[in-house]
């Protein structure tokens, strides 16, 4: 065969071996991409699964910050005992439900309402009620480990609109205070933004999800 005509035949071979890739390529693209993303929502899916099986024994009790934990399903309701405008004092209005859920674990998020009660001294008037709490907790599942958490820090956009949120860190630490008076765990969630992550909602108050998968994974050790 002529040299030029075969190697004419050969471009051709080749050309068209190559479009034919790049055609199966192009084909199988949106597959990889589905294949991923299912990938994903599948090590997604175990994620959520593994904290609630984690903390199939506890019961987060708190206000709306606390209640995201089951709003975005991080959590099963029945691990979370949570609402909008929750105070220790209103909190003391759970502890029969509490007692009937009967968990190995209780974990306690309140103040973010506290600070900004209508009171002379919000702070001391949450801090008794706070005591009180604990108190009616210890008497009624005796063998529960009880951990108070931080108030969470908002941004300073929050802090403009409401400037009472300044006093955050000081309450944080009266119920540190409290905690080691009591003899109960305190967990710190301010470690949870020291990189700097944009965990809020649009507020600058309240979390997205991935804020709470954060603190889940900060508190497993807790239910060891």
């Amino acid at each position: 065969m002529n040299k030029k005509i075969y190697s004419t035949l050969l471009a051709g071979s080749i050309a068209l071996a190559l479009g034919a890739c790049g055609n199966q390529s192009a084909a199988e693209q949106p597959q990889k991409q589905a294949s991923q993303a299912q990938s994903q929502e599948a090590s997604t899916g175990a994620i959520e699964n593994s904290y609630k099986s984690t903390f199939q024994n506890s019961v987060f009790l708190g206000d709306s910050i606390t209640e995201g934990l089951s709003f975005h399903d991080v959590l099963n309701e029945e691990n979370v005992l949570a609402g909008a405008g929750k105070t220790a004092e209103f909190a003391l209005e759970d502890i029969d439900e509490l007692t009937k859920r009967n968990p190995k674990h209780v974990f306690i998020q309140l103040g973010s309402d506290d600070i900004l009660w209508p009171t002379d001294d919000p702070k001391a008037y949450s801090i008794k009620n706070y005591s009180k709490l604990i108190g009616m907790i210890k008497e009624k599942i005796p063998q529960a480990k009880i951990t108070l958490l931080s108030v969470t820090p908002v941004t300073e956009d929050a802090i403009k609109q409401e400037p009472r949120y300044k006093n955050i860190g000081d309450y944080n630490q009266a119920v540190k205070e409290l905690a080691n008076q009591e003899g109960v765990g305190f967990i710190d969630l301010s470690q949870i933004f020291s990189k700097g992550s944009d965990f809020y909602d649009s507020d600058g108050i309240h979390f997205k999800p991935d804020f709470y998968a954060r603190m889940l994974e900060l508190l497993k050790e807790q239910v060891k």
